[in-house]
This record gives structure tokens, sequence and C-alpha cells, in this order.
């Protein structure tokens, strides 16, 4: 009876070992940082966010000076005029804030211009990570950079160096 029990614990054991998931882990930060077109695309969208935070905080500063004008002169303005000022201002408060949305918005240029720029790229470390994978029957893939709970990982199942030279970065 304890031979038969011992068995079939020693059988479970074995088939439990044998249908192991595998795991591997990627850098996609790391992967980033040795693609060039990555930093080439992060420096135009850079520039892009510069060009269009200076273009809301001019309709800002406009806002701002209408208000202080207003402030100043309020009480020589007839109930009229402070009323149309007021109106000014909200108007100019509302072009900077549609502005923002217009521009870094969910559905803004910027995310747009993220996506034109590095979607592909993404598209192409996503088509090497599938295809290592599927080649060395990885049951998950895990990005390092995303995973913050991750305290330790051992550096051989980290398959960013072959993602890389996958896609012809090798170092």
């Amino acid at each position: 009876m304890k031979r038969l029990i011992l068995s079939a614990l020693f059988a479970t054991a074995c088939i439990i070992t044998a249908t192991a998931q595998k795991f591997a882990l990627v850098d996609m930060e790391y992967i980033s940082r040795q693609i060039p077109a990555f930093a080439q695309a992060n420096r135009q969208m850079e520039a892009l966010s510069k060009e269009w935070q200076s273009l809301i905080d001019a309709k800002a500063e406009e806002a701002k000076k209408l208000y202080e004008e207003y402030q100043r002169t309020a009480d020589k303005l007839t109930a009229a005029q402070r009323t149309a000022k007021e109106e000014a201002i909200v108007a100019k408060e509302k072009e900077a804030a549609g502005l923002r949305q217009q521009y870094f918005g969910p559905q803004g240029e910027m995310a747009k211009k993220q996506k034109e720029l590095l979607g592909p790229l993404q598209d192409d470390i996503y088509n090497a990570v599938k295809a290592i994978a599927a080649e060395r029957g990885y049951d998950a893939v895990i990005d390092r950079a995303s995973a913050q709970s991750m305290i330790f990982a051992s550096p051989r199942i980290d398959i960013s160096n072959d993602v890389l030279a996958r896609l012809g970065y090798s170092e």
C-alpha cells in the first residue's frame, strides 16, 4: 500500500514538473534605449510637446493679462463692459483648455504622433518577442520594466538581448 501511494506521489510530481510553465523576461526600457529610432522618435515628440506647450502657455498668458487688466479697470467699467470683459477672459481660458485637450488629451495630437512614431517599433519588438517565445516554448514573457512587484529574476531568463539580435541590434 505504501509503495502504491509513493508511486502515485512520484508520478504526480513528475507530471507536474513536466507540465511546468516556462517564463521569460524582457526589459522594454533597455531594448528601447538600444534602438536609435526610439531615441529619434522621442526627440521628435519632445520637440512637438514643447512647441504645443508654448502655444497653450501663450493662450493662458493672454487670459492672465486680460484678467489683470480687468482687475485694474473693473471699478471704472459699466456692468455691460464688465460682463463683456469677463466673457472674454473665460473664452481665452477655454481656448487654452481646448488646445491642451487637442494636443495632450487621450485622443490628442500627441497620442496620435506617439502611435505613428512608436507603434511600428513596438510592433517589431512584439513580433520578435512572440517569435522567440514560440521557438523556445515560453508560456509567458513578462516585461521587467513594467513588473513593479518583481523583486528578483534570474538573468538567464532575460531574452532582451535575443530580441535585439533578432531585430538586428545585437551588442
